[in-house]
């Protein structure tokens, strides 16, 4: 840079006082500028090139990030959720440097690869470098993601870390109640807080890191299904100099041993006192209380788990026991309540057909739906010995032996249902640790049985569908085949099915779809 030593030296214009400005030159360019307000004898610009106001902000730091719930740590010990690029990762990104009396006026990500493990921000700082001065710069920090596992996915991969468990007992020959149950636990999601869930005899083990997660998960017990809690606890450790001691949960929750179908005996004096019904009932549906119905008069009675637990009783009778009979004969008589009409019909068993002529008059809750032809489940009572205390009392007593009937009709049957037949739509199971409880192939057989009669039930009744969760069968096979398994399924057309407009997306099977 060269400079005129003959051009005439620039005039600084007046002061306000009336006198003139101190003006000098600036040491680097050489620009008149005024020697009262510069820094270090430099103009403003030149000052920006030699001074750097970012100096002691890192340039790089580290994010760890969990890759089993993809959730990042806030120092100390905090996880959060955040997605690539959104305002919450900025914000943990910015909270990791020292800014030393400078503030930040705009941050923002530069694009890197995915898989590269850095995430890039800019960064536009601001800091005073005068009374009056202001200075501006822009950096970039370099933040490298460093994998590091949460303790709550650590606690997940590791044996005996759970604080809390939660055992649901049913003492039943059969898992009806529980099919039930899990599929309330899917669709309302209670079980999404649980490290494991573990199949024990006659239940399941629910399993949580925390004492909380328990306590949701009972409160949530006890407003489905009717149910009895104990709860206890176990002492692990304690600390001598602070008194501070750490406890393991354990909360005993057991249903009550009566599943829906089932012909119960109650015992006389809490027959009287629920309504006066009859002590020969069916149950006809569990959900907080047991709703018995008495299908000789259609009268209804609930017992809630209080009431059961202080004058508790077992089923007379299950449904692996029930009889199918053949119907004769069926004329309603009137009396309706409901979905219910109350009919006189004639009975023959079906095993008995072209043996003998032997037939039973029973009424029944179902007088709207059967006819001449049809087949029913019931439960046979003439010739069967019940080892039962509230049975003997009932036979004993003078008021209700002579209302003890010979067949207790329970639901329509329709023996021409394909067996195997192809559903358009399934449930959903809980994915359960059976341990060393692998069930032999007879038991196997047996569940699957239950499963499939626990499908069955879904199709006839709607009540008990609502609280179930459909989704659509995905579709695997070509159209033609299709057409051709529709054209074997006319024995079927008697049978209840499922609307297609109750079925929910299936949003896992169309995303493996998609993959495919």
């Amino acid at each position: 840079m060269s400079m005129d030593l003959d051009a005439p030296m620039p005039i600084a214009p007046p002061s306000e006082a009336g006198g003139t400005t101190a003006t000098i030159f600036c040491c680097d360019c050489g620009a008149a500028i005024d020697g009262t307000t510069a820094i270090d004898a430099k103009c403003y610009a030149c000052y920006t090139l030699t001074k750097d106001i970012s100096h002691g902000i890192q340039r790089e730091a580290t994010l760890h990030f969990c890759r089993d719930c993809d959730r990042w740590l806030q120092p100390p010990s905090s996880w959060v959720t955040a997605q690539p690029e959104s305002r919450e990762l900025l914000a943990l990104c910015l909270k990791k440097l020292s800014l030393n009396r400078t503030r930040i006026i705009d941050a923002s990500f530069i694009w890197t690869e995915p898989h590269s493990r850095r995430v890039r921000v800019k960064l536009v700082i601001q800091a005073a470098v005068a009374d009056d001065r202001v200075m501006q710069q822009a950096l970039e920090v370099v933040y490298v993601v460093a994998y590091q596992q949460c303790p709550e996915c650590a606690k997940s991969y590791t044996a005996n870390v759970w604080r809390a468990s939660v055992q649901v007992r049913q003492k039943v020959l059969h898992k009806r109640t529980f099919l039930y149950l899990e599929q309330l636990i899917l669709k309302h999601g209670a079980h999404k807080e649980t490290i494991n869930i573990k199949e024990a005899k006659d239940g399941i083990d629910f399993f949580f890191a925390q004492k909380n997660q328990a306590d949701h998960f009972v409160d949530f017990l006890h407003s489905v299904v009717p149910v009895r809690i104990k709860k206890s606890s176990e002492l692990i450790s304690q600390d001598v100099h602070t008194s501070k001691k750490s406890y393991k949960f354990t909360y005993s929750v057991e249903l009550i041993p009566i599943c829906k179908d089932d012909l119960v005996a109650l015992p006389i004096p809490l027959a009287k006192q629920i309504g006066n019904i009859s002590p020969l009932a069916i149950c006809y549906r569990v959900g907080t209380t047991i709703n018995l119905l008495d299908p000789n008069t259609l009268q209804t009675a609930d017992v809630s788990a209080p009431v059961y637990w202080r004058t508790p009783f077992t089923a007379l009778a299950d449904a692996p026991e029930l009889v199918e009979f053949i119907v004769m004969d069926c004329e309603p008589s009137g009396l309706t309540k409901g979905k219910w009409v109350l009919g006189e019909t004639q009975l023959a068993r079906a095993s008995d057909l072209g043996v003998n002529d032997r037939t039973y008059f029973a009424r029944t809750h179902l007088g709207g739906l059967l006819h001449a032809g049809d087949s029913v489940m019931g439960y046979m009572l003439t010739g069967t010995n019940f080892n039962n205390p509230q049975f003997e009392a009932i036979e004993e007593s003078n008021t209700y032996s002579s209302r003890i009937p010979d067949v207790v009709i329970v639901k329509k049957h329709y023996p021409n249902r394909r067996r195997n037949r192809k559903r358009n739509w399934k449930v959903k199971r809980m994915a359960k640790d059976e341990g060393e409880l692998l069930p032999k192939k007879a038991d196997q057989e047996r569940m699957d049985r239950e499963f499939e009669q626990f499908l069955q039930d879904i199709e006839e009744d709607d009540e008990f569908r609502s609280g179930v969760q459909l989704y659509k069968q995905p579709k695997r096979k070509p159209q033609v085949d299709e057409m051709s398994m529709a054209t074997t399924d006319d024995g079927d057309d008697d049978v209840p099915q499922v609307d297609m407009n109750e079925l929910l997306d299936d949003f896992d099977e169309l995303t493996m779809q998609d993959d495919q």
